[in-house]
């Protein structure tokens, strides 16, 4: 099957057509909404679906740091629909349509709260289908946050470039690393963290660089605030230390040569996993992104996601 990577240009991921017209063309029923969460912020929520094949999973979806559930992201949600799953994504506070300050996170604790939410919510419309988890970088994390404490939930867990430890070329260079902690104190929104925008390391095809910035919520070229900062560096660091109580069956998908996440943390987190069934596919040569590769790669690896989610929804209905 085709992902409609595809179609993209350097203008927008749907060519020369609509969203609308896109959706239509691809056979997709799209819905999108706001919930309210437990801060009383809207959060911005989708889901798409397709209207010719019965949906026999369900996948929810989290985006990264510079990411959105909308535009790149969401060509991976639309070829999952494609492909059979019900498939529902948010937007995390601070991104996308969702209220927040943007890319300020100070806690992880109410992003995880807000998946968790809207995520029960979805299961609840749906209670038939096996569900799924997919995260992106920062997502990935968010998701694995989610398994260690809904342990029985999931029926499998599937990690692109997952922040489970931050890049030694990513890093703010010592002793900046060690002043993190009373940066984020005293300036917590001071954005000279990191040499770098996470955008510029992430996608190794130039025109999908152009892509993300011409999104209408773009991120990608901001700089995290220290606060930030040390609460990815706390998260990393929790995941690797608790990724041993994972118990969901789980998939790591990850480039080697991803700049932003670090693939031995990613590894380190693969082979400490409890999960009895755990695959682990490192592609040589491929950066943080995945999505961002040449268009025959990032098939490949959806190929490869897509086979893994085909054999546990099967196995889910036994």
């Amino acid at each position: 099957m085709s992902h409609p990577i595809f179609q993209a240009n350097e203008n927008s991921p749907y060519g020369d057509l609509t969203r609308e017209e896109f959706y239509k063309q691809q056979k997709i029923m799209h819905k999108e909404s706001f919930m309210l969460n437990k801060q009383n912020m809207k959060i911005f929520t989708q889901s798409w679906q397709s209207e010719s094949i019965q949906s026999r999973g369900l996948v929810g979806m989290i985006h990264g740091y510079t990411s959105e559930s909308s535009w790149l992201f969401e060509l991976n949600a639309v070829a999952m629909a494609k492909a059979g799953f019900f498939v529902c994504a948010l937007d995390l506070q601070g991104h996308g349509y969702s209220e927040g300050s943007p890319g300020y996170i100070p806690s992880i604790q109410p992003l995880v709260e807000d998946c968790i939410q809207y995520f029960d919510s979805a299961r609840a419309n749906h209670p038939k289908l096996p569900a799924f988890l997919y995260g992106e970088s920062l997502g990935g994390a968010i998701a694995t946050l989610i398994c260690l404490r809904q342990k029985t939930v999931w029926k499998g867990l599937v990690l692109s470039g997952p922040m489970c430890g931050v890049s030694k070329k990513y890093k703010p260079v010592w002793p900046l690393e060690k002043l993190l902690p009373l940066a984020a104190f005293v300036a917590p929104s001071w954005r000279i963290v990191i040499t770098k925008p996470p955008g510029s390391k992430s996608y190794k095809e130039g025109w999908k660089r152009k892509i993300v910035s011409k999104s209408p919520n773009c991120v990608a070229s901001q700089k995290p605030p220290a606060a930030t900062a040390l609460e990815l560096l706390k998260v990393c660091k929790y995941i690797q230390r608790n990724s041993h109580e994972l118990e969901v069956p789980l998939l790591i998908l990850q480039g080697g040569d991803d700049k932003v996440c670090d693939p031995e943390a990613a590894t380190l987190v693969y082979e400490s996993a409890g999960s009895k069934d755990k695959t682990m596919k490192i592609f040589p040569g491929m950066w943080h992104q995945l999505i961002g590769e040449p268009n025959e790669s990032v098939e490949l690896v959806f190929n490869t996601m897509l086979s893994w989610l085909d054999v546990r929804a099967d196995l889910a209905k036994i």
